[in-house]
């Protein structure tokens, strides 16, 4: 971005900011810290036009998160938009070591979150999953939810786009319609929605703070297999988490079910690989 451009936003933030620095954003941001006279503060931006309310609905899920759960979340500090870019201020996290309990404590209090019973899969708005807009219209069970708004959108987006056959799609309606006997039936529970590594953050006093959601009510199962999509979090996690809020049997062979709707959102974005591990996994779906 401009410095000029930089400097319209930050004025129009009304922040004292004694200096910028840039920092790595991803893919479609821009990112920075603020250095304040007093605190700091950490600003993100991208394009309104191409992202339309991404940064509202971000705003609108941290808040969510705040209350209910007793993870550390990022205070929402403003979001707007101006001259066609859209930003995010958020309270600076500054990244500590983990505390002795570290792990014990961040599956505890996520269990704890899951606990809190929801009144329907899905959420009060659409937001976005990464770039991706998703579609969070609610639904009395997890089966219809999962199908028509996760499974079926995303399939069809890698049909239209070339990269899925009709064959493929055979399969993911196969699936769909096996979801009742694949999942238990438990309450929807308010997910982080993209919990991976790179969305967690060892913060003050040692615990855990989660950021970057994709916030929904939905089968807790899903934010369990998300952060074993890439290598997984440390054993510890997974056990208090069960001694919390037990699950239920075979959980650990659905995960890769779970997993479909990561692995469909990164083949959308990435293509290669991801596509056959999605295809892997449904091959035995005719």
């Amino acid at each position: 971005m401009e410095k000029k451009e930089l400097k319209q936003i930050i004025f129009t933030l009304g922040l004292q900011v004694a200096y910028v620095q840039n920092l790595s954003g991803g893919d479609i941001n821009d990112a920075y810290c603020l250095h304040g006279n007093e605190k700091k503060y950490f600003l993100k931006i991208n394009n309104a036009k191409r992202y339309p309310g991404m940064f509202e609905k971000e705003a609108n899920g941290l808040n969510v998160l705040e209350k209910g759960c007793d993870l550390f979340i990022p205070k929402v500090v403003q979001y707007g938009e101006t001259n066609g870019q859209q930003y995010l201020i958020l309270d600076w996290l500054e990244k500590r070591t983990p505390g002795e309990k570290f792990w014990e404590h961040f599956g505890a209090a996520l269990a704890e979150m899951h606990k809190i019973p929801q009144a329907y899969f899905g959420f009060e708005e659409d937001n976005y999953i990464a770039s991706l807009p998703q579609k969070n219209t609610p639904h009395e069970y997890w089966s219809g939810f999962y199908a028509e708004c996760r499974m079926i959108p995303l399939t069809r987006h890698l049909k239209d786009s070339g990269y899925f056959s009709a064959q493929d799609i055979d399969s993911v309606e196969a699936f769909c319609k096996r979801l009742d006997e694949i999942f238990p039936r438990e309450n929807p529970s308010l997910l982080h929605g993209d919990l991976w590594s790179g969305n967690y953050m060892m913060v003050e006093g040692g615990n855990a703070s989660i950021f970057d959601p994709a916030v929904y009510f939905g089968h807790r199962e899903i934010d369990l297999g998300m952060t074993l999509l890439f290598g997984g979090f440390s054993s510890p996690f997974y056990e208090t988490y069960h001694n919390t809020y037990p699950l239920e049997k075979n959980w650990r062979q659905r995960v890769q079910y779970t997993q479909l709707y990561p692995l469909l959102v990164h083949a959308i974005l990435f293509g290669g690989r991801y596509i056959q591990s999605v295809r892997e996994i449904l091959r035995k779906f005719k």
